[in-house]
């Protein structure tokens, strides 16, 4: 594994913190589905992402192509942005946080 693609991982695991049973059980309910961005009126992009997520941390880490590595830092930059956005006050039920678990990560663990 190339040290690009180790950092990347490396990062990837510190920043995704939902396990793949954790996020697809968060992917299926309504309010993960209530936002992010909807190109078409369809699945938002952030939602889309959980599923690519999922598939990575059930795949084997050998089998992992250019485009996943690519899909991860995409991953790892949304998660860092968004967390520099937090709002002030109670997240628990925001749509900060829900937009966040839409990547992989719960800011509440």
């Amino acid at each position: 594994m190339s040290e690009d693609r180790k950092t990347v991982a490396d990062e990837f695991g510190k920043a995704v913190n939902m396990t793949a049973k954790e996020l697809e059980h968060w992917l299926a309910t309504d309010e993960s589905k209530s936002v992010g961005q909807k190109s078409d009126g369809g699945e938002s992009v952030g939602h889309e992402s959980g599923r690519k997520i999922i598939a990575l941390l059930r795949g084997g880490k050998a089998d992992r192509s250019d485009g996943d590595y690519a899909h991860m830092a995409k991953v790892i930059g949304y998660i860092h942005r968004h967390l520099a956005q937090r709002p002030s006050g109670d997240v628990t039920e925001s749509r900060w946080r829900y937009s966040l678990m839409n990547w992989g990560h719960d800011p509440l663990k």
